[in-house]
């Protein structure tokens, strides 16, 4: 593993999590973003801020503890802006509350079959913009915004090809919004160790507080492709589908990580599973 202390940070988190009950289904909570007890409290409070109600396009990750907040967007009236499971087989999808079928609720498109059968997918070149942009964490930095998630990375490939393609045209200041419970905050997230993809947030969001980042590391931009291993490359199309694309046009062949062995996903069996995405993304 290229940071043997993210993953001990994240087993601590998922631990403590489950040893005093605080997460929620999909259990365990290992290897992925922890549901958690009170995440519709902490969604809620999300939905009150300024950067949420002025916001218009949002992006919020897939994961189970964000329902609430994919749901708060749709019920708003605003855009809603959701990865495709794993990025497998494409990018986003963009949903409105405004534009479904009637009888459809907007609750029924917070789930990844909601999000497949009433969603339009967007393609790369697509042009639309972020205004907002909500992740998921195991563990996050409320000094630095420092963020440590489940260590398979997709918010960071969603963030680097957002910003390369323009859909996030000033990547520094688009705020970024983390919801977690309290006992996902950690004050031993080494900031000068992070990864040079690594996005960190403004802005986090518990069932209790709200904590707005003062000393905020920097945010990356553009995909990282020296980061990139074959192995993560062959699992995700639309990256091998962007890199042909810039060497083709460039004429250059863009670095590559080495090999490597892929981290762990989470465990999956039907009793264990919530509605909506789990840590991988799976199809409910």
């Amino acid at each position: 593993l290229r940071t043997p202390w993210k993953w001990a940070i994240r087993k601590r988190v998922w631990d403590d999590l489950e040893a005093r009950n605080l997460a929620r289904p999909p259990r365990p909570c290992h290897h992925r973003i922890p549901n958690f007890v009170g995440a519709e409290v902490a969604a809620g409070r999300l939905a009150e801020l300024p950067c949420f109600r002025n916001a218009r396009n949002i992006k919020v990750n897939p994961d189970t503890p964000q329902r609430e907040v994919r749901r708060r967007v749709l019920d708003a009236g605003k855009t809603l802006l959701t990865p495709q499971p794993r990025l497998r087989t494409g990018f986003f999808s963009s949903l409105r509350a405004d534009e479904l079928p009637p009888g459809v609720t907007a609750a029924q498109c917070t789930t990844s079959a909601g999000v497949a059968q009433h969603g339009r997918a967007l393609r790369l070149e697509d042009s639309y913009g972020v205004d907002l942009v909500v992740v998921g964490s195991t563990a996050v930095c409320p000094t630095t915004g420092a963020r440590i998630g489940k260590g398979e990375g997709f918010a960071e490939l969603e963030w680097g090809i957002l910003t390369l393609m323009g859909n996030i045209s000033d990547p520094e200041n688009t705020l970024v919004v983390t919801t977690v419970h309290d006992a996902q905050i950690v004050d031993d997230i080494p900031a000068n160790e992070l990864t040079s993809h690594d996005v960190p947030v403004d802005v986090i969001v518990t069932p209790t507080r709200v904590i707005w980042v003062a000393q905020r590391v920097a945010k990356p931009s553009g995909v990282k492709w020296e980061l990139l291993s074959p192995q993560k490359l062959s699992q995700i199309r639309v990256l091998q589908q962007l890199k042909a694309r810039i060497e083709k046009h460039s004429g250059i062949l863009l670095p590559e990580a080495a090999s490597e062995t892929l981290p762990p996903t989470a465990e999956r069996n039907g009793r264990n599973w919530g509605r909506g995405y789990g840590c991988g993304h799976k199809r409910v």
